[in-house]
């Protein structure tokens, strides 16, 4: 799976894009909330883990994210 950190502007804000092997979209959800996303996906006992990753990657960085 790759994240991506995307950079809101003025009144949109930060989003992250969770993308699969062939790059497929999965997920795509605010920085600040995440947890619905995250439980569809079945990741939400994962949620610290992969909100430590989000929050120190650089935007617009594609990060393979290993679970």
């Amino acid at each position: 799976m790759y994240i991506i950190k995307v950079k809101g502007i003025a009144k949109i804000p930060d989003y992250v894009q969770l993308r699969d092997e062939k790059f497929t979209l999965l997920a795509y959800f605010r920085v600040s909330r995440p947890d619905k996303s995250l439980d569809k996906l079945g990741f939400g006992d994962k949620l610290d883990y992969i909100m430590n990753i989000i929050n120190d990657l650089p935007f617009g960085q594609v990060t393979k994210l290993d679970i």
